[in-house]
């Protein structure tokens, strides 16, 4: 890279032990924030029925009312992590989105869970930018996509937890009569357990020390407003568009499919093959942690085979193959009426879905300047989670209730969506292999 000391920059780093037990603390705050996330996924049915809501409506709790303020935060919180202390901001969010979570076992309508949604999307949003900067400074370029994709396994162990934990919670966890506040059911009870860990990492995190800025382009510079900060990004992204923009929106409908699918699949077992939320948990929740996890780190290794055998394009290709392999498991899962034969599609699809996410956001590190990594990431951000978080589980949920009119339709909607999102998705990848290969070569 132009006017870097390799050596200088890689002293500097910190030791690989540290910057690895860095990353471990930072997986676990990830993982706890997609169980709050995700949570309640599987608490679908007794939330319709305590709120009387729809499948809409309740895809607008999961979806719109977390994403709006998670996605359009995203890119102001990338401003300060990019100007600032960046663990300071992971440990003031994960304080906010844990009271959140808290907050959401206390709601009793549909507005009040609204509004604790939009709050657990402002104290998330702030994550993943200061993250992606973060370890570009513990980790070399040549280790970074590993890196990142260990921090992205937090995704799918989260997720996965989430159904087991809900699983386990929803039979186990009491109703409480509470004085002032009243009745709590099961599902209410289960948010407040699961938001409270997350006031505990909030403290591990505060005992974790800032790094060095290393990188071209981390020189502090003395105009540090937002839109300083977004003028410089946006005239970075115009430099080299197709990079960006075939990444972006490429991965944005990879996003899609996931989310979409992981959203509605269990109440799809539920509502078609009659599993109970303990069971949606222990065999599809536990299917869910171990092919995501040996997905993300398998794309993460081919990604760095890639980079080892020569493919300057390495972090689009790898996500190219992951959505080809993705398409066939995700169309076809949720038509098979064979339990069997749909667990073994849906581990195919959780294994391919979670292939590319440690190469998309190493992607982004490498093109990117270190002062604006954290605010593009945040673009990036925004654009994947807006249309994964809050497009795809609504367009689901619409194509069931006004298309089908039925709530077993789901599994219809869920392989009208892949079938459609992932050959969009391959072109695109496919058109930005070229455009980032010569972004990494102008560095």
């Amino acid at each position: 890279m132009k006017g870097i000391d390799v050596n200088i920059q890689d002293e500097s780093r910190p030791k690989d032990s540290h910057s690895w037990y860095v990353l471990s603390i930072l997986v676990l705050v990830y993982i706890f924030s997609y169980i709050d996330r995700t949570i309640l996924v599987l608490l679908v049915d007794p939330i319709k029925l305590t709120l009387g809501i729809s499948d809409t409506e309740l895809s607008l709790l999961h979806g719109f009312a977390f994403a709006s303020f998670y996605t359009f935060l995203g890119i102001p919180m990338g401003w300060l992590a990019d100007r600032g202390n960046r663990l300071k901001l992971i440990e003031v969010s994960t304080y906010v989105w844990s009271i959140a979570t808290i907050l959401t076992g206390f709601c009793n309508s549909f507005l009040q869970m609204f509004v604790a949604r939009i709050g657990l999307g402002v104290g998330e949003s702030a994550l993943s930018p200061a993250v992606y900067s973060l370890l570009s400074d513990y980790f070399k370029p040549e280790k970074l996509s590993r890196a990142l994709s260990f921090y992205n396994a937090g995704l799918f162990i989260g997720s996965g937890l989430a159904l087991v934990i809900g699983g386990v919670l929803i039979d186990l966890a009491p109703e409480l009569d509470l004085p002032v506040i009243g009745n709590l059911e099961a599902w209410q009870v289960t948010f407040i357990i699961v938001g409270l860990p997350g006031v505990l990492l909030a403290l591990w995190v505060r005992s974790i020390s800032e790094p060095r800025r290393l990188g071209f382009g981390s020189e502090k510079t003395h105009k540090t407003h937002l839109f300083h900060y977004l003028s410089r990004a946006i005239s970075h992204i115009r430099q080299k568009p197709q990079a960006y923009l075939y990444h972006f929106f490429g991965y944005s409908l990879y996003a899609f499919i996931w989310a979409g699918t992981a959203a509605w699949i269990p109440s799809h077992l539920i509502r078609n093959f009659d599993w109970t939320a303990s069971q949606v948990g222990s065999s599809y929740g536990v299917l869910v942690v171990v092919f995501g996890l040996l997905g993300v780190t398998s794309g993460g290794w081919l990604c760095s085979k890639l980079r080892d055998c020569g493919f300057k394009d390495a972090e689009i290709r790898t996500g190219l193959i992951g959505v080809l392999l993705t398409m066939p498991f995700g169309v076809l899962a949720p038509l098979t009426s064979n339990t069997f034969l749909a667990l073994i599609g849906f581990a195919g699809l959780t294994f391919f879905a979670s292939f590319p996410w440690g190469a998309a956001t190493a992607a982004l590190q490498i093109i990117t300047p270190n002062r604006l990594r954290a605010i593009i990431s945040g673009f990036f951000l925004f654009l994947i989670n807006m249309a994964g978080i809050g497009i795809a589980p609504t367009i689901i949920a619409l194509i069931t209730d006004i298309g089908f009119g039925d709530d077993t339709a789901v599994r219809y909607s869920l392989s009208i969506v892949v079938g459609i999102a992932a050959p969009m998705s391959a072109v695109l990848l496919w058109r930005g292999l070229k455009p980032f290969t010569d972004a990494v070569e102008e560095l």
